[in-house]
C-alpha cells in the first residue's frame, strides 16, 4: 500500500492490539532536538491499493519519541515526550479533550512506553533521567520509580507471561531485569559493550530476550544463563534502534537501524538474517509486527515516511 507521509520526522511506530487495520505513529520536529511533536493516528485501506488515511492527530510542544496502545481500551494512547511529560490520549474524544492526562515527573526526556500486556491496566516509562517509572492509567502520579541505571534508559519491556517482571536497556551498556515486587533489580545483565538501545522479550519463552545496541550487533539471552549470549546477529551496518520479536512465531525477529534498513531475523537457523527492506531514505527507528496480522510490518523513519506492507512483499509498492 502506499506510504504515508508526515510533516514531521518519524520515532515510532505501534499497530493496535484492537483493529488490525488502526495503527499510531509518534513525530518530533526537526529529528527531536528541537521543536514540536504530533501524534498520528492512521487507518488502513480495506484494499491494497487505496491510501492510508490519518483519523486523528494530537499536536505537543515537544517531540513525541514512543507510543503505546492501552491493552485494556481501545482508544486510549500513551505517549512519551521530550519535555519529560507522559500524555495520555483517548482517540474517541474530539481534539478539545486531549490530552486526558498530562503526567509530569521525569526530569528529562522520556524515551520510551510500553503498556502491560498481562495485567492490562498498568504501563512503564524510560526516561533520559536515568530512571523507569510505573503507572498506572487511573492515578495522577505514578506508583513506583526505579532507579539503578548509571546513564539514560532507553527502554523497557514487560515480560508477556509475568505480570509483575520487566526489563530496561541503558546507555550505561546493562540490561536490567525487574520485579515489581522486589526492591531493586533482580538482575544485571552486561549485555554490549557500547549503549544499549533496546531490548524485547520472546513472546513463547519467558526466559528468552533480545537487545540491540550501538555496537550494530542484536544479542540473544537466556536470562537462567546470561554469561554468554546464545546468539548474536551481526548484518547491520550502524547502530540498531529497535529489535522486536513476532508475537506469531518464536524465533522471529525485526529490527530497524540508522543504516536504514529494517531487517528480519530467525535467530534458531545459521542464516539467521532473512529479509532485509531498504525502502527508507534516512535513519530508521520505529518499526513494528501487527499482533493480530501475522506478517504484517510497519516502520518509520526520519524520512517523514510511514510504511506498512506484508513480509516478502515491497513495501514501495503502490
Amino acid at each position: 500500500m502506499p506510504a504515508f507521509k508526515i510533516p514531521f520526522n518519524g520515532y515510532s511506530v505501534k499497530f493496535s492490539p484492537f483493529y488490525e487495520n488502526r495503527l499510531a505513529v509518534a513525530t518530533a520536529q526537526n529529528f527531536g532536538i528541537l521543536g514540536n511533536g504530533r501524534v498520528h493516528v492512521l487507518s488502513l485501506p480495506p484494499s491494497p491499493g487505496a491510501p492510508i488515511v490519518e483519523t486523528a492527530a494530537y499536536d505537543t510542544s515537544d517531540a513525541v519519541y514512543d507510543i503505546a496502545w492501552s491493552e485494556s481500551h481501545d482508544s486510549i494512547l500513551v505517549a512519551a515526550i521530550a519535555d519529560g511529560s507522559v500524555k495520555v490520549y483517548d482517540t474517541n474524544l474530539p481534539p478539545a479533550s486531549n490530552p486526558l492526562r498530562s503526567l509530569q515527573e521525569h526530569t528529562r526526556e522520556v524515551h520510551a512506553v510500553d503498556y502491560n500486556p498481562s495485567r492490562r491496566d498498568s504501563f512503564l516509562t524510560a526516561s533520559w533521567d536515568d530512571s523507569i517509572k510505573l503507572w498506572t492509567v487511573d492515578r495522577p502520579i505514578s506508583v513506583r520509580t526505579f532507579k539503578e541505571h548509571a546513564y539514560c534508559v532507553y527502554a523497557a519491556a514487560w515480560n508477556p507471561r509475568h505480570a509483575d517482571v520487566f526489563a530496561s536497556a541503558s546507555g550505561d551498556c546493562t540490561v536490567r531485569v525487574w520485579d515489581v515486587r522486589e526492591p531493586g533489580s533482580t538482575m544485571i545483565i552486561p549485555a554490549h559493550d557500547f549503549e544499549v538501545l533496546y531490548t524485547d522479550w520472546n513472546k513463547y519463552d519467558d526466559c528468552i530476550l533480545a537487545t540491540a545496541s550501538v555496537d550494530k550487533s542484536i544479542r540473544v539471552w537466556d536470562i537462567r544463563s546470561f554469561r554468554v549470549p546464545i546468539t548474536v546477529l551481526n548484518g547491520h551496518n550502524y547502530a540498531i534502534r529497535k529489535v522486536k520479536f513476532s508475537p506469531h512465531r518464536g524465533s522471529l525477529m525485526v529490527s530497524c537501524s540508522y543504516d536504514m534498513t529494517v531487517c528480519l531475523w530467525d535467530y534458531m537457523v545459521e542464516d539467521a538474517l532473512v529479509g532485509r527492506y531498504d525502502h527508507h531514505t534516512e535513519f530508521t527507528v520505529g518499526v513494528d509486527m501487527s499482533v493480530l496480522v501475522e506478517g504484517l510490518l510497519a516502520s518509520t523513519g526520519w524520512d517523514e515516511l510511514v510504511y506498512v506492507w506484508q513480509h516478502g512483499t515491497d513495501p514501495r509498492a503502490p
